[in-house]
């Protein structure tokens, strides 16, 4: 075998030698290829790995000694934040039926008597921006953004007709939903109402304060006991504020956990405490009117605004609420530790910002302690 072919196939001369002897050109072929020398071209020709790294070395050296501002460097995904969680409404589309002077029938159910309706001042509030909780000029809506439920938590107040008759005078509620679950609509949503006066409640983007503008109330005929855990409502009750909370969250566009109880926003001003009314405390049917567990969210008003709560809102509030304004506190004391600051000082901090933004709304106009 001619040194030229040796070096072709990569064999050495006592390979060519032993190849020599064998005539079976099959057999020669085999041996041939199981005795190639290593690292020598076979067909397809492959690079040896040592090219590859070398090729690679370069590319390998920049993404690992780049700096951290590159742009192609991408942070860990722990640390980036995600984009803004947006709520899927499934609602179907809710249309009206029917319309007349007296009465509203809609396609899923609900039919609302306008026989009392009475207007009061025309809806105008500050929001106030989540992310930027020092920003003291807010953003003027019309919209409402929530709803309160509300029971009429005391016995001096009579029910059937006289009750509607009170609350139309006192311009309290939106809506009421009587004992027989018949829907009154009190005042349109287009205006404020009387029925949370300094209360407190927020979302992930946006703070509100003095719910009588931000927030919608409706009222159940029917009363909520101090710790109360089993639902006040009657199945006639419970199918009507569904479906009406079914339309009002698909028109005004009011998110799921925008959707609370009185007890979760009324605050008293005075002591800087919480549960200063306590109906739907513990008690309100989140799940029959499709609504997650609204009681399971922390309250804005301890987490982030420093407010406390007592003795009497322990004994009075019920476990679930009392279960949320302790996740509140720690909440709050995380916070206070993630600025680096006691917690003391933290609330005192958060009490201020609270009152800047209290004198902020009351300037505007659109602040009112009615309904507390």
């Amino acid at each position: 075998m001619s040194n030229q072919w040796r070096e072709k196939l990569g064999v050495g001369p006592v390979a060519a030698c032993f190849a020599r002897q064998i005539s079976d050109p099959v057999l020669r072929l085999r041996f041939l290829r199981a005795v190639m020398l290593p690292g020598q071209p076979r067909y397809p020709p492959r690079r040896p790995y040592t090219f590859w790294f070398l090729v690679s070395l370069p590319v390998l050296l920049l993404f690992f000694t780049a700096p951290a501002s590159a742009p192609w460097v991408r942070a860990p995904e722990a640390h980036r934040p995600g984009p803004p969680t947006v709520e899927v409404d499934h609602t179907p589309e809710i249309w009206i039926v029917e319309k007349t002077a007296a009465f509203e029938t809609y396609r899923n159910g609900l039919r609302i008597d306008n026989r009392y309706s009475t207007p009061n001042r025309p809806r105008s509030y500050l929001a106030f921006s989540a992310t930027w909780p020092e920003d003291m000029r807010g953003q003027r809506r019309s919209v409402p953004a929530g709803i309160v439920f509300h029971s009429t938590e005391s016995l001096q107040l009579p029910f059937g007709d006289s009750l509607l008759t009170y609350v139309r005078l006192k311009r309290a509620y939106n809506f009421l939903i009587d004992r027989f679950g018949s829907v009154y609509r009190v005042v349109p949503e287009s205006d404020a109402t009387n029925h949370a006066g300094n209360a407190i409640w927020a979302d992930p983007e946006w703070l509100y304060l003095n719910l009588n503008q931000s927030f919608l109330g409706v009222l159940f005929e029917t009363q909520t006991a101090p710790g109360q855990a089993g639902a006040a409502l009657n199945p006639a009750q419970a199918r009507s504020g569904h479906v009406l909370m079914e339309m009002l969250r698909k028109r005004y566009g009011i998110p799921a956990r925008n959707c609370v109880t009185h007890a979760q926003v009324s605050v008293n001003i005075s002591n800087l405490l919480i549960g200063y009314h306590l109906d739907w405390a513990s008690s309100f049917p989140f799940d029959q009117f499709g609504l997650p567990d609204n009681y399971s969210l922390p309250l804005p008003a301890v987490s982030l605004f420093g407010f406390e709560y007592d003795a009497n809102f322990v004994r009075q509030a019920g476990a679930r609420l009392y279960q949320e304004a302790q996740f509140s506190e720690q909440v709050l004391r995380d916070r206070a530790e993630a600025a680096h600051l006691p917690v003391p000082v933290y609330r005192k901090d958060q009490q201020k910002r609270y009152f800047r933004q209290l004198a902020a709304v009351r300037a505007e106009g659109s602040g009112t302690d009615e309904g507390e």
